[in-house]
């Protein structure tokens, strides 16, 4: 058996046991998200959201 933890790729040789199958998937690292309470208020802007919003919807027109 084979683990690539990098792209979450398993690579299981013919004849593996089960025991051997569960305990590679479980050893495999939970995806947690992302944190975005992190990047609360980083953003400081100089116009109002509202008009920069108009604005980059207009740009289609």
């Amino acid at each position: 058996m084979v683990l690539k933890p990098e792209s979450m790729v398993l690579v299981l040789k013919k004849g593996a046991s089960k025991k051997e199958m569960d305990d590679l998937i479980k050893s495999l690292k939970k995806s947690t998200g992302v944190n975005t309470k992190k990047f609360c208020g980083v953003i400081t802007l100089k116009k109002n959201p509202l008009h920069i919003q108009k604005t980059f919807r207009d740009e289609w027109k």
